[in-house]
């Protein structure tokens, strides 16, 4: 037992993927039940002290898939630029910022305003030390990749949303919040997944498809995050009937990449057909928020409610974890490059999570069928979460380490 610390602690994957499996149910557990004390009354159940839908968003936002994602970075930075690798004391006290304040913020969600206060000031401190260690890298470095350049950039605005929701919580207007929940979706995450979408789907075709050609054009990421800028300026200039003029576009753009990609090319193994089947709903999703841009412009009416806004989150972002996530666990714990039942179950189920989550927006009982979306991702995550959580605490299979 004395051992398992420092095996944690052995790579910055290992420590912050374990606590990113942790997170994966701890959010959804505590909507579940929130969902379900909205929907059916649940006596006794603590009401958190900011809106439930900002609470949900901004701690997924910021906490649960970013956990995921500074245990990738700051593992590839350092690959990336040339550098050595990051030493315990580089990474340590970044997951245990992002992670202890994800915690004591959820502990503040049962009606502890304080608590939730404290563990966002103690996660935004954790994102200062994570710019810190990975723009440490970047100057260390004699090129200036703009993959991680692009990932510095997002996680930036990733602290600035922090910021923006402490202040909201300290009694600044609820503008803060609103600022916040857009930056975490449009200024962070997205962002980052698809920068690293743009680096490692075709690198990782590319090691595997026969006839595969690598496209990684130069132009991408400038227009994308042009584009998204311009989106975040619209939406938050209160104009969402225009929104349309930059997310067709973005579009257009996510669907040349899913096609340049070749996914008919990366049938197999199943571990690469993930990534391009989970890349697909991101083109869809932005077709989807222009859709309903153009409609509200034209009929003044609003529709699909927030129907886009889940085919990104549940189906790009949470579909993408499973297939990078499971990729990044078996490589690095000496485990063949295989999906696996496990995987693929959680895979399937999230697919089904999101036609749940897209159903609420339809009409009827919604919050019957929010409880529902709530409870299959638990549900999916569930052994998926269990397995990796065995992984992280077992060493390499292949006798190395990390």
């Amino acid at each position: 037992m004395k051992e398992l610390p420092a095996l944690l602690a052995s790579a910055p994957h290992r420590l912050l993927f374990f606590a990113g499996a942790l997170a994966v149910l701890t959010s959804m557990a505590w909507w579940t039940l929130e969902l379900v004390s909205l929907r059916f009354g649940l006596a006794g159940w603590p009401q958190p002290p900011v809106p439930p839908g900002w609470a949900h968003a901004v701690l997924t936002e910021y906490g649960m898939l970013p956990l995921f994602m500074f245990g990738f970075l700051l593992t590839v930075f350092p690959r990336w630029l040339g550098q050595p690798a990051l030493p315990r004391a580089r990474y340590v006290p970044v997951a245990g910022a992002v992670f202890g304040g994800y915690l004591l913020a959820h502990a503040g969600l049962l009606d502890a305003p304080w608590l939730l206060r404290a563990g966002l000031a103690l996660m935004l401190a954790g994102y200062l030390l994570a710019l810190a260690t990975l723009g440490g890298v970047l100057r260390a470095a004699r090129s200036r990749d703009r993959h991680a350049l692009s990932c510095l950039a997002a996680f930036a605005l990733g602290a600035l949303g922090l910021a923006a929701f402490l202040a909201f919580l300290s009694g600044a207007p609820a503008a803060c919040a609103l600022l916040a929940v857009k930056l975490g979706t449009f200024g962070l995450l997205l962002p980052v997944y698809f920068t690293v979408s743009h680096r490692m789907i075709p690198f990782f075709s590319g090691n595997v498809a026969a006839g595969y050609v690598v496209r990684r054009p130069a132009w991408s990421l400038p227009l994308v995050w042009t584009l998204l800028l311009a989106h975040l300026l619209i939406d938050l200039g209160g104009e969402p009937a225009w929104l349309w003029v930059v997310d067709a576009p973005l579009a257009l753009a996510f669907g040349w990449h899913a096609l340049a990609w070749q996914p008919w090319k990366a049938r197999r193994p199943g571990l690469l057909a993930v990534l391009h089947l989970a890349f697909a709903w991101l083109p869809l999703a932005f077709a989807l928020y222009a859709l309903q841009s153009l409609w509200l412009m034209a009929t003044q009416q609003p529709v699909l409610g927030l129907a886009p806004l889940h085919v990104l989150t549940i189906g790009y972002f949470g579909s993408m974890l499973v297939a990078m996530v499971t990729r990044v666990t078996q490589g690095h714990s000496g485990r063949p490059l295989q999906m696996g039942a496990v995987p693929w179950l959680c895979f399937a189920l999230l697919q089904g999570v999101l036609l749940l989550r897209v159903r609420a927006e339809l009409g009827g009982d919604a919050y019957l069928w929010l409880v529902l979306a709530a409870a299959g991702w638990l549900l999916a995550f569930l052994p998926w979460v269990l397995r990796a959580l065995w992984i992280y605490l077992t060493p390499r299979r292949d006798g190395k380490p990390g």
